[in-house]
This record gives structure tokens, C-alpha cells and sequence, in this order.
């Protein structure tokens, strides 16, 4: 029989299900697993069920001798080292496309928040401080008819603009590659620069990878280009802003706000983010709705049973393990 270990317990009852035909393992504490505690449990772990914040690096790869798949429960696999995974032969599989809505969803939902200072108001009223309607009181900035500048246009990025489109906004993006010209049609979306896309919008939501080009892609001279009315909001990975740099921008009203759902040292904060009104913080939940999690729990799990069953996964990360496979066979 198989053995899968799983890094966090995870919504729904697929695991339970598959605990009938396979050997699984939960890792039983509600808090992120340690690297030695992976060292320990990946011994004899067939498959492996991994979190974003689970360091799946050489080291923990060595000591699975009989792995054969890494599953992230994320579409982000930056957790992984991929190019060791591929030397040993071991699959990485993901979960793009899934979480796509979910986190479109979140990203306005913190648009919005901030720019209309929803969190302000509700502190104010639940203190009884509200006294009454005020011709000044807690002014937002605009949304409708604004520029919303979207970096990095896969899945959730063209997902932000449909809902952009509502709104009756102007969109740009700025990605690696330009979008064929009927996909810049069909949602409304202008290209350009980074420069001419931080100077113009009104919003600015992220949505690239982290690799070592986005890393730090915002910093403090790319605030300096954003508007003083302008809002940042980060859905994608935490380490592409530079925190402290958004710290300052944020202290000295350099941009209006920020709406944060990752972070460059998750899960610890920048010292002073958290004291400041202008910035909203999530606890990284951009997939966190039920329908969400649930489908990334089958999508997993379908992936490693499929690699366990020696079937090519769906969402495989490194093709290459899966063809040399098969060339050796």
C-alpha cells in the first residue's frame, strides 16, 4: 500500500475517502510544519500533499527515498525546489486554474475596502465613535470610471479585469508577453510599460509569479511613480513588494493605501505595517472559499493518485520527469 503524507489537515473528506486504498498520514499539529518534521515524516512517504509554506528543498527530497510525487495545494510551487524533484524523477504537480475566481474575488474585495476605508469606518463605529453623517468623514477615493493597472495577465489578472469592466474602468497590464490582440479586445485591456502603467493607474493589483526577476518588482522607486491617490493591492506573492519600501510609501501618504493578502516573511509582518489605517491585511486567504479549497483537495489528490497509479498527472510542473519516464520504460 501507498503512503501519502499530508502537511496540514484539509477541508472536506476527500482524504478521508482515499484513506481506504492508500496509507495516509495528516500531520497532526494546526500550525505550518517544520523542515526537520518533514525531514522525519517524508521517510516513508510515497507522495507527498505540501502547503505553499512547506520548504520542499534538496534535503527533504533526499530523505524521501521512495517519493515519487510532490503535490502543492497552491498554484505557486516557489516552495519547491523543481530542479531537484526533476533529478530524482520525482513529479511536482499544482493547482492552477481552480483558485483562479476565488482570488480575483479577494483582490477586489481589498480594492474596494481600501479605497472607500470600509475598515476605518467599521473600527469607528463598532467604538461608538460614529456621530452622525459628515460632509468630510472618512473620504475614500473613486472607483468607478478610474484606471486600474494590472502586472502579470495569466488566470486571476484577466479575471480581476472582467470585473474591472463592471466598474466602467480604463485597464492596463503589463506582462512578460503581450496578449493576442482579441484577448486585449475582448477585455478591454491596454499594454504597457511597468513605468507607464504604476504612472497612470489609479489601482495597481498584482497577480505575477515570484521568480527572480518579479522578486522585488515593486520598490521604493517604483512607489515614487504611483499617484498620492493610488492604491496597491497584493494577491500574488509577498516577496515581489519590497515591504519595507511600502512601509514608508504607506507612512508618508505617498500612495493612499494598500490591500495586502501575502507577505515577503509570511507569515511575519514588516514592523509598523499593522499600526498603520492605510493598509489592509489578510491572512493570506485569497482561495478561501469552500467551493475553492475543496476542489484544490480533489485536484491534488486526483494528480497523486494518478502518478501512484504511474498515469500522467494533469497538472504536472515538470513534464520532462513524466517523458523520461516513459523513454526509460
Amino acid at each position: 500500500m501507498y503512503s501519502v503524507f499530508v502537511t496540514r489537515a484539509l477541508p472536506g473528506d476527500t482524504i478521508r475517502r482515499i484513506s481506504k486504498d492508500l496509507q495516509v498520514t495528516v500531520y497532526p499539529k494546526d500550525r505550518n510544519i517544520t523542515k526537520d518534521e518533514l525531514l522525519t515524516y517524508v521517510k516513508d512517504a510515497d507522495a507527498i500533499i505540501s502547503m505553499l509554506s512547506d520548504p520542499i528543498d534538496a534535503d527533504v527530497l533526499a530523505a524521501g527515498k521512495n517519493l515519487k510525487v510532490v503535490a502543492n495545494y497552491a498554484v505557486g510551487f516557489n516552495n519547491i525546489d523543481v530542479a531537484a524533484a526533476t533529478a530524482r524523477g520525482i513529479a511536482v504537480v499544482n493547482t492552477p486554474g481552480v483558485l483562479t475566481e476565488a482570488t480575483a474575488d479577494l483582490a477586489w474585495a481589498l480594492l474596494l475596502a481600501v479605497s472607500r476605508r470600509v475598515l476605518e469606518g467599521d473600527a469607528m463605529t463598532r467604538a461608538g465613535k460614529f456621530r452622525g453623517w459628515a460632509p468630510e468623514l472618512l473620504l475614500g477615493v473613486p472607483v468607478y470610471g478610474q484606471t486600474l493597472g494590472i502586472v502579470g495577465a495569466g488566470r486571476i489578472g484577466r479575471a480581476v479585469a472582467r470585473r474591472a469592466r463592471g466598474f466602467g474602468m480604463r485597464i492596463l497590464y503589463h506582462n512578460r508577453s503581450r496578449l493576442a490582440a482579441e484577448v486585449e479586445q475582448e477585455l478591454g485591456m491596454a499594454y504597457a510599460s511597468l513605468d507607464e502603467l504604476l504612472a497612470e493607474s489609479d489601482f495597481v493589483s498584482l497577480h505575477c509569479p515570484l521568480t527572480p526577476e518579479t522578486h522585488h518588482l515593486i520598490g521604493a522607486a517604483e512607489l515614487s511613480k504611483m499617484k498620492p491617490t493610488a492604491v496597491l493591492i497584493n494577491t500574488a506573492r509577498g516577496p515581489v513588494v519590497d515591504e519595507q519600501a511600502l512601509l514608508t510609501a504607506l507612512r508618508n501618504k505617498q500612495i493612499f493605501g494598500a490591500g495586502l493578502d501575502v507577505y515577503e516573511r509570511e507569515p511575519m509582518l514588516t514592523p509598523g505595517l499593522a499600526d498603520l489605517p492605510n493598509v489592509i491585511l489578510t491572512p493570506h486567504i485569497g482561495t478561501g472559499d469552500v467551493r475553492t479549497r475543496v476542489a484544490m483537495v480533489d485536484m491534488v489528490v486526483d494528480d497523486v493518485i494518478a502518478v501512484l497509479e504511474n498515469r500522467r498527472p494533469r497538472h504536472i510542473v515538470n513534464p520532462e520527469v513524466w517523458e523520461r519516464r516513459n523513454t526509460d520504460a
